[in-house]
């Protein structure tokens, strides 16, 4: 038994005519009998009998009615909630990124996205790209902002902007004006450092660096949030390395430097998983998004 089964049956019991059933449903009147003739074979049940022109449901197929109908409303309500267009979608919308992009780049973007989708449950969720995109591959998210370079096979991306990682010292005065220094490598060597924790994509970037800077870091702590390593810097208990936009805030009581010869920088991207059943309202949030921070971006140049 499939639904089509079920769907002529009703349109049957509608019209009472198995001719008038057919051009209601875009069938040729045979087809529509032999669907019947189907329908009753798999019930093991009469359902019509004919009486003159017209066609007589049996008590059987009376019961079938209301059961037929409820199974036909179900699958309708299926196919509008997963096929539907991007506007009409009132799901729960599950966006990830990072706490860095959530307070320096996403405010104002995501303002607008409510504005542009207000029927969809926006959820966020902070968390650092390694599980941000473990989320995405088993569902849990349907869009992150996540920092590259990272394994992405998988997955679909939208290019936002690249971001410098810069050195930072702790000071024992404030320091008002922005300014980034030059270290030299051999400065960088034996100095204490507060770093992300290893699991995490940005130490891997990190410790990239100073492979090719040659210098073998001495990690006294580790934290994931940048806003407590930033404090943890300024409290003097080491240098650290960080995303350029967290730290503008002044007066502060750390100084920033990049290393001599040396830029390193991460990638910031929207990602999704490829799918053949892609959801239609991620690609239109993603679009959305992408648009709203690179305009954000270029109106602070």
């Amino acid at each position: 038994m499939d639904i089509r089964q079920l769907e002529v049956f009703l349109a049957v019991i509608e019209c009472a005519s198995v001719t008038r059933a057919a051009e209601r449903i875009g069938l040729s009147p045979g087809a529509v009998s032999l669907q019947l003739q189907n329908l009753a074979g798999e019930l093991r049940t009469d359902l019509f009998v004919r009486s003159g022109k017209y066609l007589s449901p049996t008590p059987a197929a009376l019961r079938l009615v209301e059961q037929a109908r409820g199974v036909t409303r179900q699958m309708r309500q299926i196919q509008q909630e997963f096929a539907g267009h991007p506007s009409a979608d009132a799901r729960p919308f599950h966006f990830a990124t990072g706490a860095t992009s959530l307070i320096h780049h996403l405010g104002q973007p995501l303002r607008l996205l409510r504005k542009k989708f207000p029927q969809s449950p926006i959820q966020i969720t902070v968390q650092p790209t390694e599980e941000m995109v473990a989320g995405l591959r088993d569902r849990r998210y349907d869009l992150a902002l996540i920092s590259l370079p990272y394994p992405h096979d998988d997955l679909n991306l939208l290019p936002l902007f690249e971001e410098e990682l810069l050195l930072l010292r702790p000071s024992k005065s404030q320091v008002r004006r922005w300014r980034v220094g030059t270290l030299a490598a051999q400065e960088l060597q034996g100095q204490p450092f507060v770093l992300y924790p290893k699991r995490s994509n940005m130490r891997t970037i990190i410790e990239a660096f100073f492979r090719e800077m040659e210098v073998t870091p001495r990690v006294i702590m580790e934290a994931d949030d940048t806003e407590v390593m930033k404090k943890l810097v300024e409290s003097g208990f080491g240098y650290s390395m960080l995303p350029e936009y967290a730290l503008h805030a002044r007066p502060r009581y750390y100084q920033i430097f990049r290393a001599a010869g040396k830029r390193v920088a991460r990638q910031q991207a929207l990602a999704m998983v490829r799918s053949e059943y892609a959801r239609p309202l991620t690609q239109s949030i993603a679009e959305f998004l992408q648009a709203a921070v690179i305009a954000q971006l270029a109106g602070k140049k």
